[in-house]
């Protein structure tokens, strides 16, 4: 590929047509001299020394080369060569001149790199017409080059933007939670970065509240979203809110967040806060895929009944519901980047095989390790299509 550095400003390519002769024989270069001095558009330049030829292709920058080839002390074929070795001249156009037509030669040029064939001295129109299209479609090539080289530069310039903005998602993130109730849980966005976020606080002594969100659609737009709805959660500024009413809770969080207002994105969300005293949980399902909680009759799944976030008017009543847990009860919350996996076969993984492989797992304490290299394993590279978030919480 074409450095875009010898291109002074990448957006405003040379146009210039700059033909370079390279031949031994003074007369040679003058006829091509006149052929093409009627021609204002074109700038040509004569080498006869061919030692010189690299030397001066990298000055004047030709946009293609005429070069003869038979000629003292340096084969022209070899010139060729060196020409596509070069940095500076591997893309130019070149065009071997020979004194007679012979298919062997012609082969042999190709071979090495060269774009054409003429038998010198070439009539007027048909010259001027070989170094107008070959011009061409090396300026074609130079800006194409150009794009792709600044569109890497986008791609690694957004890369870093989504890298940070990951980090900067990561750091909102909380500690793992000790004493009476017990959270650990796994973060991992994918390469274009989802709307994933959870938090878990206590109210007060007595009530913990946990969430876990996932906003539609992949980037930095759907993460400061999902911070702006985590940072309402945490900081409780919802007016007229009981925090301690998850359903209350959601419907204030759809009329703040209405995706009208927020660039057609929405959010699903579990909702949850665990009163201590009483072992009661009360939940809220925004939409979420399904919370899951271990029992002695197995699993145990907190499906929703409501909608997105933001998809309904303001004042849409949302429906909550209560269950209370056993000491040592065990319960996951995450998103769907924990099941909607497609599997190197181009299958995707259901959520019964999902429910199967998590089923015999209630005691297991690597869980989520163990769950993280399954889906790996199940899409056969390490790069996950979608965020991964898990709490992983024991009452």
């Amino acid at each position: 590929m074409i450095s875009p550095a010898r291109y002074p400003d990448a957006t405003a390519p040379d146009r210039a047509i700059r033909v370079l002769l390279v031949d031994d024989q003074a007369i040679v270069g003058e006829s091509v001299r006149r052929m093409l001095a009627d021609d204002p558009a074109i700038e040509f330049h004569f080498c006869q020394d061919p030692a010189r030829a690299i030397p001066t292709a990298n000055r004047i920058r030709p946009t293609v080369i005429l070069q003869d080839l038979v000629m003292p002390e340096v084969d022209g074929l070899l010139l060729v060569k060196f020409y596509r070795a070069n940095r500076a001249t591997r893309d130019v156009p070149m065009v071997v001149l020979s004194s007679k037509e012979e298919p062997v030669v012609k082969a042999k040029a190709f071979a090495l790199g060269a774009n054409d064939y003429l038998v010198k001295l070439p009539d007027k129109i048909e010259l001027i017409a070989r170094i107008r299209y070959h011009s061409q479609a090396y300026r074609n090539l130079v800006e194409r080059n150009q794009a792709y080289a600044q569109l890497a530069e986008s791609q690694r310039e957004l890369a870093g933007e989504l890298r940070r903005a990951a980090q900067y998602v990561e750091s909102l993130l909380p500690p793992p939670l000790t004493g009476d109730v017990t959270i650990g849980w796994r973060f991992v966005p994918n390469a274009s970065l989802g709307g994933d976020i959870f938090g878990f606080h206590w109210h007060d002594p007595d009530h913990l509240v946990l969430y876990l969100l996932d906003v539609s659609g992949h980037g930095v737009g759907s993460a400061l979203l999902a911070v702006s709805a985590a940072n309402v959660i945490s900081n409780r500024s919802l007016a007229d809110t009981d925090f301690l009413d998850p359903a209350q809770v959601m419907s204030r969080l759809n009329d703040v967040f209405q995706m009208d207002r927020q660039d057609g994105k929405y959010f699903t969300i579990f909702y949850g806060v665990f009163e201590k005293s009483t072992r009661l949980l009360r939940f809220c399902n925004a939409a979420h895929p399904a919370a899951l909680l271990y029992t002695d009759a197995g699993i145990r799944q907190f499906e929703s009944m409501n909608p997105w976030i933001g998809m309904m008017p303001p004042g849409y009543p949302f429906d909550g519901g209560e269950i209370e847990l056993v000491r040592g009860a065990r319960m996951l919350v995450f998103s769907d980047g924990a099941f909607e996996i497609e599997k190197a076969d181009d299958s995707m993984w259901t959520w019964e095989e999902f429910l199967d492989y998590l089923a015999p797992q209630a005691a297991n304490p690597t869980l989520m390790d163990d769950l993280y290299a399954r889906l790996k394993d199940l899409r056969g590279v390490d790069v996950l299509t979608d965020d991964l978030s898990i709490l992983d919480i024991r009452f």
